[in-house]
């Protein structure tokens, strides 16, 4: 299951990351989203990990404090295709 981690604080990394969900079960990815110009954090991420232990880790992590943070963590929803850009 794909976990959305969002209210990240500003100083987390994969590894602070990956040590919060280990608690839970096995971590099997974390991906940080970053500003693309600027390479700064954008505040939210997702983990991935089994079934099971992801709705452990979101149970007990949602609304939880991280790095002076309260943390919103929910199963990640598929946002769908974009749509096209306009050109003008």
């Amino acid at each position: 299951m794909t976990i959305y981690l969002g209210n990240l604080p500003p100083d987390a990394t994969e590894e602070t990351v990956r040590g919060l969900f280990a608690a839970y079960g096995p971590v099997q990815q974390v991906t940080l989203i970053t500003d693309p110009g600027t390479g700064e954090p954008r505040g939210f991420g997702f983990v991935v990990m089994p079934d099971e232990a992801a709705g452990s880790a979101i149970e007990a992590l949602d609304g939880a404090e991280f790095g002076g943070s309260m943390l919103r963590v929910n199963e990640a929803r598929d946002r769908g295709a974009k749509p096209p850009r306009r050109a003008w």
